[in-house]
């Protein structure tokens, strides 16, 4: 099974995801990991270019830890837009790598950036199998796969809402792969500390992988919601995939 895990910026998958994906990973699922935009502006000191070249090695080597392929689609951060651009890159890459799950940002994340690659993914999904939709050098999907919203950050909405997951997944096993995988974003630690006033990149992680695995009785959790548009797969094939009791509705 083939699942590609795609959110705006790097460290947004590791820190909403990985460790549902470290679980795949042990179920012999192939593991993609891309980021809509390259995190450019994410440096208190360093020109786009430098710190675009920084962010895409720490991907890398976070998706190194658990045998996943790390890519960017090529936007640059507060650049994102739902056009025909963004969408053909997009939909390009659904049809590179030819998932048959994506895990994606949140729609009606705080960000306009997530937002964003939000409705990117879920039009790219539709739009992949189309024969006559051209976006490149890669053939179109055999299907549309099954689109899966990961938890937005804090868990709520652009309103402050609580958004509730339509099933949690138990990290437990697996967090310690996602604190190492997250820590290898080391540029965002400076960034954070001086734009957002928060030094705790590591424990903010681990307190909300706590928060939303003990609604369930979990020690450490994710939260995850299936898109069930028209066309698109209605059967879990996530919940599918993984041990039953790691899995609580």
């Amino acid at each position: 099974m083939r699942i590609a895990a795609i959110h705006a910026h790097p460290d947004d998958v590791e820190f909403l995801a990985a460790g549902t994906l470290a679980l795949l990973r042990e179920r012999d699922c192939e593991i993609f990991i891309a980021t809509v935009s390259s995190g450019d502006k994410g440096s208190p000191d360093k020109t786009r270019e430098e710190t675009t070249a920084t962010r895409f090695e720490e991907a890398r080597r976070s998706a190194s830890i658990i045998g996943a392929e790390y890519d960017c689609l090529g936007m640059r951060d507060f650049e994102i837009f739902d056009d025909d651009r963004c969408r053909r890159l997009v939909t390009e890459y659904l049809r590179k790598t030819r998932p048959d799950i994506v895990i994606t940002a949140s729609p009606g994340d705080y960000l306009t950036d997530h937002d964003m690659a939000s409705i990117l993914v879920r039009h790219a999904c539709f739009f992949a199998p189309v024969r006559l939709y051209e976006t490149g050098t890669a053939p179109p999907a055999e299907h549309i796969p099954a689109l899966y919203y990961m938890d937005p950050i804090e868990g709520i909405d652009i309103h402050g809402n609580r958004i509730v997951p339509d099933f949690c997944v138990d990290i437990s096993s697996t967090i310690q792969t996602k604190e190492s995988m997250l820590t290898c974003h080391e540029s965002q630690r400076e960034w954070l500390r001086q734009h957002h006033g928060m030094d705790q990149y590591i424990q903010s992680m681990l307190e909300w992988s706590k928060t939303r695995g003990g609604e369930y009785g979990f020690q450490y959790g994710e939260g995850f919601r299936q898109y069930r548009g028209h066309a698109y797969p209605r059967e879990n094939r996530l919940v599918e995939l993984l041990p039953a009791e790691k899995i609580r509705m």
